[in-house]
């Protein structure tokens, strides 16, 4: 709310306000000069220009007190550095020549609602007092003494202390410059727009901790806050930093209360612990709770496990890690970039009882700092404490080392001084002292020329002000470390738009400079993706991608095309490897083998039956059908090198052509001689006359008409489907993607394959059928019966071919079993036709020529009776005709 809206809304505030101004000034007090005297717990100095002063001279009072103990840097340190600035300036002959600044310093009591109530003191002035009711007692006119009137105000400390002041301070148009206060809400303008500060915003700072946190490779994190606007602003930035840069999430925000109760910290304690992950904990807190929090943390004998990260408040302050070294160790502390202030060293190491009587708290901070009593009657019997002999000296009888803020409390008010200055060059020029423009000093034109000063500070770095009256943001970053049981706070790095740390030089709970950890999930490992848990982006479950999945991204897993598999991290995806049937494998090796031997038997009965061509064994068997049979017998063993090459356009056109044509030529002639005995002997016992269509030729014309028939559907189908090789990627597809294998061969599907190989079975069921009917004829009449035990075999070496073939469909080693099983079954279907059919004939020809002689001749007619009658005959008592009658019936019919 703004300054205005809180006074209107709180009239009987001002109202307050305006009586307690009334009742402050006493009576006739006269306005001592000199160098300073205590004044309603105040230090004020004289001078033309009266500048306000706000420090926590004292901490927070319990059990109801406004204020505690004494704060010896936080407090005396600051406010000496007030007064050091206010000698500077006043001893400057070119600032503000001619012109004293004097001062009104208070103490806030490191609370805003104490610091509230002594702020009321610097806007007494601007109240107008009625005095027409007093009276005095002597009847005589009162004499009041008017208040000075302060034209600005330096400090608060506090952010909360800070707010609750500019609130009031706006109303009456007081300029104010903080010197530590770095609340983000103190940045906007159009609340409070008298307040200026020389330290950054918590905005710069909790971007230059969301950097640290992540350049410690740290996701997860909590938030500790003291309750107010310091701790609350701070957190609430840091938590919007880290939302708007990414990568950094918070586990938990806690909050400190104003009031802590009994056992609250060992709460908090226990609180952060149960998202134990989280061990970096962001605290903006003030230091009486930073301590209280690391006395927690030892008694729950969490030493070594938080990681604590402290903003300036916390800074390289020695007191809330006092005697608290262990716990603190290893913690990430941030501090507006700032350098030691020598001349206050050497100021305040001059300060005695007796030249510092303007610091009425300065016996207070001398009694604390060299533990001793200034008067006897505070010493106790038996007491360890002695009394303070005025000749102790700071830095010599006690530690001194300049509090972190000094440098900006004296920037602070020589940016006052300045502005004061540049004022009066442009209102008074030319003039000694105040002129009547500056006299009073208008706040709104002291506001302008605050906004606008640059000069160098004390420090060297520049000041300046941006439109909302921020210093630019400029850090140290510093980590507290034991070394050789020496500890000490150590700048690791330094922030300034960018982030510029040295993590080597950095040591962590116990001595070690392994890097902790502060996440809430683990990496994933190659080949996992994350699956977020809802609401928290830091924290995540791995999951695998199994199966034919690779890592696409951080979060997602995607399949690999068709032909391709995971690598083995899964990772990327790699080309799927191709098999094929080599002629080394021990698959191929049997079947060539095989075949090998066949057409080397097939050649060797060709040879022998075009040597032997005019013997009569030869006639007999009908030698045109018998080279149309071991034809097709040839073609059978040389299909085994077409299933066996690599498939290609020509070598998969070839195995369409050849796989079923060898077999139909085979089956063809087969049938038509078993057909062509079926009808002799069948019109035999109708009449005596020879059956049409037995001569060679027909016979001839019989088989190439069977076996065009299967030319004739392979022709259709490559008219319908080209022939080509295939990759089957399908086949092989193993739930393991490392077995994976893709298989080059020719587009047979396994229902091709039988429709290809149906003609030829259709062809060797009906040559079947003709062989059972013929199964009759007496076994030397031509060859039936070696046709008929033939086409046995083959029918049980195929049955046995179908359940193999189909029923490891499933298999791995599909291909290699499917390709063997079916070279090697049309290789022993030939055998079994070369072995029956020819091998006997061959053996005769070779080893018995005495057999192969011709028999006597008669005509058909009397053959065929001659056959007949034999075959009545033999079906009554066993009767057989002899053998002359039988081998002139096959020379006949064969001959014919």
């Amino acid at each position: 709310m703004s300054g205005g809206y809180f006074c209107m809304e709180r009239l009987s505030f001002c109202l307050l306000l305006s009586a307690w101004s009334w009742g402050w000034a006493p009576g006739g007090a006269a306005k001592p000069k000199g160098q300073g005297y205590p004044h309603m717990n105040s230090i004020r100095i004289d001078g033309d220009i009266t500048l306000g002063g706000l420090f926590p001279v004292h901490g927070r009072g319990a059990e109801g007190k406004a204020c505690g103990e004494l704060k010896k840097e936080k407090g005396i340190h600051r406010l000496e550095a007030m007064l050091f600035a206010l000698d500077r300036i006043n001893n400057d002959p070119d600032l503000l020549p001619n012109i004293t600044l004097g001062a009104r310093i208070l103490d806030t009591c490191s609370r805003d609602t104490h610091a509230l109530e002594q702020s009321l003191t610097f806007v007494q002035a601007l109240i107008e007092k009625d005095s027409t009711e007093v009276r005095c007692v002597n009847g005589g006119p009162p004499i009041i003494t008017k208040p000075e009137r302060v034209v600005g105000v330096i400090g608060a400390s506090g952010s909360s202390v800070s707010i609750m002041v500019a609130n009031i301070l706006r109303l009456f148009k007081i300029p104010q410059i903080s010197y530590a206060s770095t609340a983000p809400d103190l940045s906007d303008n159009s609340r409070y727009d008298f307040f200026s500060r020389v330290v950054p915003s918590d905005t710069y700072q909790a971007q230059a901790m969301v950097d640290i946190v992540k350049a410690l490779k740290w996701n997860y994190v909590s938030t500790l806050a003291s309750e107010g606007s310091y701790g609350e602003s701070g957190v609430e930035a840091f938590i919007q930093k880290s939302r708007e840069d990414g990568g950094v999430c918070v586990a938990q925000s806690v909050k400190i209360p104003r009031e802590p109760k009994p056992g609250e910290f060992d709460k908090i304690i226990r609180r952060l612990l149960e998202t134990s992950h989280a061990r970096a904990v962001i605290i903006f807190a003030n230091e009486d709770d930073i301590r209280r929090v690391l006395e927690a943390a030892k008694r729950a004998n969490q030493t070594g496990h938080f990681i604590w990260m402290g903003s300036d408040s916390w800074g390289s302050k020695i007191s809330p890690v006092l005697h608290l070294e262990e716990v603190a160790e290893g913690s990430v502390t941030i501090l507006p970039k700032r350098v030691s202030v020598k001349g206050f060293d050497r100021y305040f190491s001059s300060r005695t009882l007796d030249n510092n009587r303007r610091n009425i708290w300065f016996a207070e901070f001398w009694e604390e700092n060299f533990h001793c009593k200034l008067s006897r009657h505070a010493l106790k019997k038996g007491s360890s404490i002695k009394k303070c002999t005025n000749r102790e000296r700071i830095g010599q009888d006690s530690s001194y080392e300049q509090e972190g803020k000094v440098q900006f409390v004296i920037d602070a008010v020589y940016a006052m001084g300045h502005a004061l200055h540049n004022m009066h060059k442009n209102l008074c020029p030319g003039k000694v002292g105040l002129c009547p423009r500056m006299d009073p000093v208008d706040g709104v034109e002291l506001l302008k020329y605050i906004r606008n000063v640059n000069f160098s500070g004390i420090a060297g770095t520049p000041v300046t002000f941006n439109e909302n009256g921020d210093a630019p943001g400029r850090y140290d970053i510093y980590q507290y470390q034991i070394r050789n049981s020496t500890p000490e706070y150590k700048v690791i790095g330094q922030w300034t738009d960018h982030l510029h740390l040295k993590v080597e030089n950095m040591l962590w709970p116990g001595g070690g400079s392994q890097l902790p950890s502060s996440i809430c999930s683990l990496p994933c490992k190659p080949g996992e993706r994350k699956k977020l848990v809802k609401g928290i982006p830091c924290c995540w479950h791995c999951e695998r991608c199994d199966g034919y999945q690779y890592q696409l991204d951080e979060f997602h897993c995607k399949r690999c095309h068709f032909n391709e598999r995971p690598n083995e991290n899964h990772t990327s995806c790699t080309p799927i490897p191709i098999i094929k049937l080599e002629w080394s494998s021990p698959w191929a090796v049997v079947p060539v083998f095989i075949a090998i031997v066949g057409i080397i038997a097939t050649l060797f009965v060709v040879v022998t039956f075009v040597r032997y061509n005019d013997t009569p064994i030869v006639k007999a068997s009908g030698r045109e059908l018998s080279y149309v049979l071991l034809t097709g017998i040839f073609l059978c063993y040389a299909t085994t090198f077409l299933m066996i090459a690599e498939p290609d356009l020509s070598t998969c056109s070839l195995r369409r052509i050849f796989l079923g044509l060898g077999m139909s030529i085979s089956y063809a002639a087969l049938l038509t001689k078993t057909n062509r005995i079926y009808r002799i002997f069948e019109q035999g016992k109708k009449s005596v006359s020879a059956p049409r269509f037995i001569s060679p030729a027909s016979q001839l014309v019989i088989t190439f008409s069977l076996i065009s028939l299967q030319l004739v559907g392979v022709c259709i189908w490559f008219i319908v489907d080209p022939s080509h090789s295939v990759i089957d990627y399908e086949d092989q597809r193993t739930t393991n993607p490392h077995f994976a294998r893709g298989i080059l061969k020719c587009d047979i599907s396994d229902l091709s394959l039988i429709c290809l190989l149906g003609y030829s079975m259709l062809l060797m069921v009906t040559c079947t059928v003709y062989a059972i009917k013929t199964r009759g004829v007496p076994e030397t009449f031509n060859e039936a019966k070696p046709i008929g035990f033939t086409m046995y075999t083959t029918c049980i070496v195929w049955l046995a071919f179908i359940p193999i073939f189909f029923g490891t469909s499933q298999s791995a080693e599909k291909m290699y079993i499917q390709t063997t099983t079916l070279t090697i079954s049309v290789s022993l279907s030939a055998s079994v036709s070369l072995g029956m059919l020819y091998m006997p004939k061959v053996y005769i020809i070779l080893f018995h020529p005495e057999q192969n002689v011709p028999k006597r001749k008669r005509s058909l007619k009397a053959v065929v009776t001659a056959a007949t009658m034999s075959n009545k005959f033999s079906q009554k008592g066993g009767f057989r005709p002899n053998g002359e009658a039988k081998s002139e019936l096959c020379e006949n019919l064969e001959t014919q």
